[in-house]
């Protein structure tokens, strides 16, 4: 599993370190560590248990060794749990000095031809915008979308993946795809991909867990840590990503120099 990677990659980042505090919101959560470093990892809701007080374990979560708690990511009983797992990993990562791939003509650090096919695995509104329009055709599937419907009425059903996605050149897929445990899946569609991005708050920025998979390139985000507060307190009023933008270092890195 790739995640086990991950976690192998991620393992000197963490060691020695604990968790300082979490804030869980209904869009986002955010892990800090006791070296200020951030995390921040999106709530996949779709298949969370109904109910009252079903998580007694973001009780437990300050003060843990961080190397305990990435290990949610894969051991989680849930996708929460498995959510403020990655939030600790993207933590880790900002430890690491790590050259950005991004320029003004390659979107996300990559060639975008105008006879390509283009599939995004989950629905993101500036990769479409900033992407879409360049290439030949356009596949987009999201599964919260698909199960509990939205304003986008262009998302493909899930179910159509499998025949889709080994026809695209160029697959960009959000970072949640490791906490759902769909990536191992889907790297396995997409079999004629030039470029397969990995992108979002979830994404893992540890390049040398991916070099022997056919991701490409990984555009994540660290976080200022000097804006701790606003960080957590736009999260707990259910905020979105766009809500906390403004304190994010978008990295954007190649797996493979």
């Amino acid at each position: 599993m790739l995640i086990e990677s991950v976690l192998k990659a991620a393992q000197p980042y963490l060691l020695g370190r604990k968790v300082r505090d979490a804030v869980v919101g209904i869009s986002l959560l955010a892990v800090e560590l006791d070296n200020g470093n951030i995390g921040v990892s999106y709530v996949l809701r779709e298949d969370l248990k109904a109910g009252c007080s079903i998580f007694p374990f973001a009780q437990e979560l300050i003060g843990q060794d961080a190397t305990d708690i990435a290990q949610w990511v894969l051991s989680g009983g849930d996708d929460l749990q498995k959510g403020i797992g990655m939030a600790v990993l993207g933590a880790g990562s900002m430890s690491q000095k790590l050259e950005d791939s991004e320029a003004p003509d390659r979107p996300f650090g990559v060639n975008v031809k105008d006879t390509d096919t283009l599939g995004i695995i989950g629905f993101i509104e500036p990769v479409v915008k900033m992407i879409g329009s360049k290439v030949k055709k356009l596949y987009v599937f999201d599964k919260g979308i698909s199960q509990c419907g939205g304003i986008n009425s262009t998302v493909i059903p899930m179910e159509e993946q499998p025949r889709l996605l080994p026809t695209c050149d160029i697959v960009v897929l959000s970072g949640t795809t490791m906490i759902n445990g769909s990536i191992d899946e889907l790297l396995r569609m997409c079999e004629q991909a030039r470029e397969i991005i990995m992108i979002g708050a979830s994404t893992p920025m540890f390049p040398k867990a991916f070099l022997d998979t056919r991701i490409t390139m990984l555009a994540g985000s660290w976080w200022k840590s000097e804006h701790k507060e606003a960080i957590f307190k736009n999260i707990s009023l259910a905020s979105g990503i766009r809500m906390i933008s403004a304190y994010a270092i978008k990295k954007t890195v190649k797996v493979k120099a």
